[in-house]
């Protein structure tokens, strides 16, 4: 396993050994992962990336070629390196699990440890869950699109290098997907890896049918044909359909056959009619090229005839949205042995940050569907048996009652002391579980296109803390 503790920004180094300097370095500090918009025009993001940040804390360590490296810079001292050399992760990390569904500001990842620690981390926490959430986001969308159908994830070669195809792969899974087409991803996670063969193997043999047939050959129990090298519905289908009879014939059943290119309803349609025509009802249609949701959303909304969706590019590439934003803010500082809650100021109201340490609490009606959540300070108790007052967090004169209600902290602990606390479900184990979450919100907050805002509110108690840091940052200057 390679060691990622040198992935990390060279401030991050600069700012421990500033604390390190000024002896300010084993002040607890709270930090907050959050993004401020939802990818993809949506209205939430799903957790992904947990079970690879647990791998990179427990494997936080600094050897001497790193050191060496460091070294190098002319930017340490030597007692500071020899600090590094020991470095061990000793806090405490609280964060959402994987498939959770998520909303703007809301926490997805608490760190709490000595502030060079959790200064550190930083970095990596964000590039590993903000790539894998941003995948899983697109992928859910893909799949909602599909309306049940089958996907199958095959964009290892357009992914942005080796790692984002294999975690961006393990991402569409977490989101929804079925299959893949990525063979390391499938050993390192077992999960089922579909595929067939490319245009260049019908091109590789003399005729089309000869293709076919050798495919067949080889393939006889799970037989699918790329049908659209020269002319999908002149040659290709039909070609298909005689080595599926052929096939049969031998006691075999074909799987079906896959579209890549053209006007995929009308080629669906027409294709699903020869199929069954000549008998074949069972053979299914797969088809790709180039799709993301909304492409598919289209097809089903035209009656195309397909049964699996292979998608490419434009998930595990994210598509319309090259990345999440997450971002890694200061919640509380340690002073005269208290954590003191912090927050940042701005101009701009997106990038005001929500101080003190906190937990995301999801409220659900009597009959489990989620009806608002709330971010509040992690002492806080609500009152369940009391009506609770949800604003808007623009409009506050928009207020919803809610009452007869549950309540869920989102946010689990994952290491204490420094100690692993949590083990992550295996990958279907997390697609299942995101799917139920799913399940628990209407319909208008899934929507590809404009989704109803989902209410996120600021508990009494955090809203008037933020209110009085506000009027005593301002008098600070």
């Amino acid at each position: 396993m390679r060691n990622l503790s040198m992935m990390t920004d060279l401030y991050q180094l600069t700012m421990m050994y500033g604390y390190y300097r000024e002896n300010k370095h084993e002040r607890l500090a709270v930090f907050d992962g959050f993004y401020r918009t939802a990818p993809h025009n949506g209205g939430f993001a799903i957790a992904a990336g947990l079970e690879q940040a647990i791998e990179y804390i427990n494997n936080l360590k600094f050897n001497d070629e790193d050191i060496a490296y460091l070294r190098s810079l002319n930017l340490f001292d030597e007692d500071f390196l020899k600090f590094v050399k020991n470095f061990k992760f000793t806090g405490e990390i609280y964060a959402l699990p994987e498939g959770t569904v998520f909303f703007p500001k809301e926490p997805f990842i608490r760190v709490k440890a000595p502030i060079y620690q959790a200064q550190l981390v930083e970095t990596a926490l964000l590039c590993i869950i903000n790539h894998q959430t941003l995948i899983a986001s697109k992928a859910m969308r893909v799949c909602t699109a599909a309306c049940g159908d089958s996907v199958l994830e095959f964009g290892l070669r357009r992914a942005q290098g080796p790692d984002a195809g294999i975690y961006g792969a393990r991402a569409t899974i977490v989101g929804g997907c079925d299959f893949t087409s990525n063979v390391l991803m499938g050993e390192m996670y077992d999960q089922p890896t579909k595929g067939t063969h490319a245009h260049s193997w019908v091109m590789a043999f003399p005729s089309e049918l000869e293709a076919f047939r050798a495919y067949a050959r080889v393939f006889p129990s799970s037989c699918m044909l790329l049908v659209d090298t020269y002319d999908t519905l002149k040659s290709g289908v039909p070609n298909a359909i005689k080595v599926f009879d052929e096939l049969k014939e031998q006691g075999y059943t074909p799987v079906g056959i896959r579209l890549d290119s053209g006007d995929l309803a009308y080629l669906s349609k027409q294709a699903r009619k020869m199929l069954d025509e000549a008998g074949h009802t069972e053979a299914k249609i797969f088809a790709s090229s180039d799709l993301d949701e909304y492409t598919i959303a289209d097809l089903k909304m035209q009656g195309a005839k397909i049964d699996v969706w292979g998608v490419g590019t434009r998930m595990i590439t994210g598509g319309d949205c090259p990345s999440l934003g997450g971002v890694y803010k200061l919640a509380a500082v340690e002073e005269d042995g208290v954590l003191q809650p912090r927050m940042k100021l701005s101009d701009n109201i997106e990038k005001v940050t929500n101080p003190g340490v906190k937990n995301v609490l999801r409220l659900y009606d009597k009959n489990g569907y989620s009806l608002a959540d709330l971010i509040a300070l992690e002492d806080e108790e609500i009152d369940t048996a009391k009506e609770l007052t949800i604003y808007d967090p623009i409009s506050t004169w928009k207020q919803t009652q809610i009452s007869d209600f549950s309540i869920k902290k989102l946010l689990v602990p994952v290491f204490v002391d420094g100690k692993q606390v949590y083990e992550s479900p295996d990958l279907i184990s997390i697609r299942e579980y995101c799917k139920k979450e799913m399940g628990t919100f209407f319909d208008e907050y899934k929507r590809l296109i404009r989704p109803h805002r989902y209410k996120v509110d600021l508990s009494d108690k955090l809203y008037d803390l933020k209110k009085e840091l506000t009027r005593e940052f301002k008098k600070r200057g």
